[in-house]
């Protein structure tokens, strides 16, 4: 059994997508980021930067429990715990590690930039919006022109296309208009349509946030409590 601690955001969504796609039982707990629940000392243990996902597996290495932080390691540990969406031959699978890379180090963090500058920054700051705006569509397009020749990032579906796939469900708050980019358009709407996908998008939507973000929810995400010691 794997329990989940996470909430309804892109990082978190990657790894209900992949317990739903490789079969592995497993328990959702809310993390209520908005609301300052990856403060808590329970959740800090398991994930000592305060960050959403994390889980514990209940039959780790050795038959013990094991706790692991940071999205794109766990997609990687489940993938090997499993034998799924991972490849073993050496050119396959460091062609998945590229492109699982290319989400950690450029797709979230800059499109979650674009997110941040677009909607939630307390002043239009102009350069900080065409700067990140401008870096999403080049990081678009460099999906696209992948996937001219390749029916998924790496060639067969895999971790890199799970980590990827749930940052481009809203291009708007990127300033980006997915039509323009039809490759890539061709790609998301075919992961959209996964049995896997719709399973793992369902938990815990009746804790999505529709409404314009609270004072509470802006300073627990992006203010003081941040920085505090814990």
């Amino acid at each position: 059994m794997i329990d989940l601690y996470t909430d309804t955001t892109p990082n978190g969504y990657k790894i209900s997508i992949m317990l739903e796609e490789v079969g592995l039982p497993y328990a959702p707990h809310h993390v209520d980021i908005g609301k300052g629940d990856q403060f808590k000392p329970e959740f800090l243990k398991l994930s000592p930067n305060n960050k959403i996902p994390a889980i514990v597996d209940q039959d780790g290495p050795g038959g013990k429990p094991y706790a692991m932080m940071e999205s794109g390691a766990i997609l990687m540990y489940l993938a090997e715990k499993t034998g799924k969406l991972w490849p073993k031959e050496t050119r396959a699978r460091y062609d998945v590690m590229q492109w699982l890379m290319f989400q950690m180090a450029h797709v979230g963090p800059m499109l979650g930039q674009a997110h941040h500058f677009r909607m939630y920054a307390p002043e239009q700051i102009p350069y900080a919006v065409e700067r990140y705006t401008k870096e999403a569509k080049r990081i678009y397009g460099v999906m696209d022109k992948r996937l001219k020749d390749h029916e998924y990032l790496a060639g067969d579906y895999s971790i890199a296309d799970i980590a990827c796939w749930p940052w481009l469900r809203r291009p708007e708050r990127q300033g980006v208009e997915r039509a323009d980019y039809p490759n890539l358009k061709r790609w998301f709407e075919a992961i959209a349509a996964r049995p896997a996908v719709e399973r793992g998008l369902g938990v815990f939507a009746d804790k999505v946030r529709n409404a314009p973000m609270d004072a509470k929810a802006k300073e627990m995400l992006f203010g003081a409590a941040q920085y505090q010691q814990r």
